[in-house]
């Protein structure tokens, strides 16, 4: 994973991209582009575009297969529950985009008018969002450098006819890198409600999750809070409870004291999960895996 240097000058400082911590960073040079120059006339751009969102979250974790994506599904999905509220869900990890499959719409395109790209709704109140959708086949690998990315970043903030939106959930690619510099950057003025970092129980997950949350406090971005996902299994048959990714340090209760950050809580492995993703997969199925 790319890591943000222990004494990062951060990315709106003057110094971004050319203090000696910066030698050797990564994101050195993206940084750099943006310090001291004049300022990207998108940012400004996105900031009158985002009015008409309240709510804007991130969905981070340093580390990748930790349920990022399923869990900004499943919040989506929650929050969509109330027909009067409306849900935005951006996927913005550009090279392994798994929302559209996750939701169901694999194959679904995207449409636009006078007004911008046209999300693709899963329901009346809950639109989507995805470089999945750009795609002439799932199994397209997504082959781009950090500007082209960037680029695409700020289409979607800028070109995306949301309309009037309650809560905007950005689903992140694991790490510290490219899109979460851009999304962060060009969010700065349209002001960032935080960030709800996603992690699992081991310490090989936490090593990297307490690297996302120096990140956050690194570029300002607030934390919402931290959930710990897959914690636990309890067997549906003899509902004995088993650690499928022990907590050898604690896991995310001990992080989150250690660091003072809120824990929101803890998500167990769950069956059902697998199966409601199976069944927006394949709908004529349903009947039959849920009955069995």
């Amino acid at each position: 994973m790319e890591e943000v240097p222990h004494d990062c000058p951060g990315a709106d400082s003057a110094q971004a991209g050319r203090g000696a911590s910066c030698q050797g960073c990564p994101n050195q040079r993206l940084c750099a582009s943006g310090a001291g120059a004049a300022p990207d006339p998108a940012i400004e751009e996105i900031k009158e575009k985002m009015k008409t969102v309240k709510h804007k979250i991130l969905v981070l974790s340093g580390k990748g297969g930790v349920g990022k994506s399923t869990f900004s599904a499943h919040l989506a999905h929650g929050l969509a529950e109330d027909e009067n509220t409306q849900i935005a869900l951006l996927d913005i990890d550009i090279c392994g985009p798994s929302i559209p499959k996750i939701m169901g719409l694999e194959g679904e395109q995207v449409h636009q008018s006078g007004s911008g790209w046209s999300p693709v709704y899963v329901e009346d109140n809950l639109g989507v969002m995805s470089v999945g959708f750009l795609l002439s086949s799932p199994d397209d690998a997504v082959i781009w450098r950090g500007p082209k990315k960037n680029g695409m970043i700020k289409q979607f903030l800028r070109d995306v006819d949301w309309g009037e939106v309650d809560y905007l959930i950005v689903d992140t690619p694991p790490g510290t890198s490219d899109e979460h510099l851009s999304v962060v950057q060009y969010l700065a003025t349209a002001h960032i409600d935080g960030a709800v970092i996603i992690t699992t129980p081991q310490e090989v997950s936490l090593q990297d999750v307490r690297k996302e949350i120096n990140f956050c406090h690194k570029v300002k971005l607030p934390i919402i809070g931290v959930v710990e996902n897959m914690s636990g299994f309890i067997c549906p048959k003899c509902k004995k409870e088993s650690q499928i990714f022990p907590p050898t340090t604690g896991g995310a209760e001990v992080m989150c004291q250690d660091l003072k950050v809120p824990l929101l809580g803890k998500v167990p492995l769950d069956p059902r999960i697998g199966i409601q993703e199976f069944c927006n997969l394949h709908p004529s199925k349903a009947e039959q895996l849920i009955s069995s």
